[in-house]
């Protein structure tokens, strides 16, 4: 087959591999075995232009091979011969000694030095830099004007292979972005917490740019959600909603993100906001309903408790309202746990602590008073009605008992066990308002039992199943 035959199927072969495949990877190799085999050339190296980073990198070789566990050789356009030549956006050609030419770029993993000539041409898409290739020989050789052109033209197809793919990984990249804000979408809808919603944005976030650790960070400086790990390029978006901001999505590659994942990334700060807001206003409402219903039962224990002092027949008036009052403040003690703790359950030793410290302020009259208390939670309904219990034993042993008072909160056999005792001296415990409103309440609220024994003082005991 004589040259002009050769060559002619070495094009038609070159544009039958351009449009078999979106693979990149399959036409650079095919194109580097064939522009060898019809060239009769000993080697042929295909490399590809990053723009984000502005170098060319090897992505396909024949007739040698690029030592494995070694870095991609790669080089800015101007460097070595084959970077001279998609500089100049011209063809360049040394016919021997090749690799004593100023401009050459050595790469002790691909051993170029065994070549004598090299002829190297740009991949130009409209003028714009595509990528270059090149062919080698290890002996002396003089490439024909026919053969220059021949690769011109055969890098002209390759560079239309590189259009193509580049729009349909643009197309594919679409389709990723619309499916990420699709889940982001769906999962701010959907969920009515917002922690589920900000770990759904921060997992779809790293799956479609391929982060290795993406964080949502609020306005407060804390961490909403963190996943993965640092990279070596960081990206910021910040949250806005209406002109406020609300925080930042931050991101982590080891490599540059591109133009079209930044505008990706900003697309799901402003769903990670949306999402913020949202899941604060689900929770503002759903706290102000828990708060109204609390503070509705927390008015009906109190006016329970009111009419049953006013039933009591006492004589005093001025010791019933500092009774009352005393109840109201325990009742409120368990609103503003609960509160604070934005949970449903109250911690029992805090509880009794605090009631401590301010029944002993008011009533405490120099008395030493001990506790021991341990760490129990309990549901906010029923610390309510153990909070009452522990306010008329305690105050009661202020009011009646001796001059030492030991309060003790623990775990017992599976049961939760108070105890209130005083070192007074007592015939029998009066079965007065106060009394009657624990027995109730430890019968009716807590389930449990109340044991009262006057040997060496009161001691009155409550346990129950937590």
């Amino acid at each position: 087959m004589d040259q002009s035959a050769r060559h002619l199927r070495l094009l038609t072969e070159t544009i039958a591999a351009v449009n078999s495949t979106l693979d990149l990877g399959e036409v650079f190799d095919l194109i580097a075995r064939k522009v060898a085999e019809a060239l009769e050339t000993d080697a042929c190296f295909v490399y590809l232009y990053d723009e984000t980073v502005g170098e060319l990198a090897l992505r396909a070789s024949f007739g040698t091979r690029v030592e494995e566990m070694t870095p991609v050789p790669k080089m800015r356009p101007g460097e070595g011969i084959t970077g001279t030549a998609a500089a100049q956006q011209a063809p360049v050609m040394i016919p021997r000694a090749a690799h004593l030419d100023p401009r050459f770029k050595s790469f002790p993993n691909l051993r170029e030095e065994q070549y004598e000539s090299i002829l190297a041409v740009p991949i130009l898409a409209k003028e714009t830099l595509e990528g270059a290739l090149n062919v080698r020989t290890e002996a002396p050789r003089e490439f024909t004007a026919a053969e220059i052109d021949l690769l011109m033209a055969i890098a002209g197809q390759v560079a239309q292979a590189i259009e193509n793919a580049k729009l349909y990984e643009a197309a594919q990249q679409r389709v990723a972005e619309l499916e990420a804000l699709a889940s982001i979408s769906e999962a701010v809808s959907e969920s009515l917490y917002l922690e589920e919603s900000l770990e759904a944005i921060v997992k779809t976030t790293m799956e479609a740019v391929g982060a290795t650790g993406a964080a949502l960070v609020l306005e407060d400086g804390s961490v909403a959600w963190p996943e993965g790990r640092a990279g070596k390029y960081a990206a910021r978006f910040p949250l806005r909603w209406k002109g406020r901001r609300l925080g930042e999505l931050v991101c982590d590659r080891d490599t540059p993100f591109t133009e079209a994942e930044k505008r990706l990334l900003g697309s799901i700060a402003h769903h990670a906001a949306v999402a913020v807001e949202h899941g604060r206003a689900v929770m503002r409402g759903v706290v102000a309903q828990e708060i109204h219903h609390r503070v509705k039962n927390n008015l009906q224990t109190v006016a329970s408790l009111l009419r049953l002092q006013s039933r009591s027949g006492t004589t005093d008036p001025e010791k019933a309202l500092a009774d009352s009052v005393n109840r109201i403040l325990a009742i409120a003690a368990v609103h503003e746990v609960l509160t604070e703790r934005r949970d449903e359950d109250v911690d029992l030793g805090e509880l009794v602590e605090r009631l401590r410290a301010m029944l002993v302020q008011g009533l405490g009259g120099g008395k030493r008073v001990e506790s021991h208390v341990e760490s129990i939670p309990l549901h906010g309904a029923r610390a309510t009605a153990l909070a009452l219990v522990f306010s008329e034993l305690f105050q009661n042993a202020l009011e009646h008992g001796g001059d030492e008072v030991r309060v003790e909160l623990e775990r017992s056999n599976g049961r939760v066990c108070l105890t209130v005792a005083d070192n007074g001296r007592w015939d029998a415990p009066g079965e007065g308002t106060g009394l009657s409103i624990v027995r109730a309440l430890v019968r009716d609220e807590l389930k449990g039992d109340l044991t009262l024994t006057a040997e060496g003082g009161l001691r009155a005991e409550v346990a129950f199943a937590p």
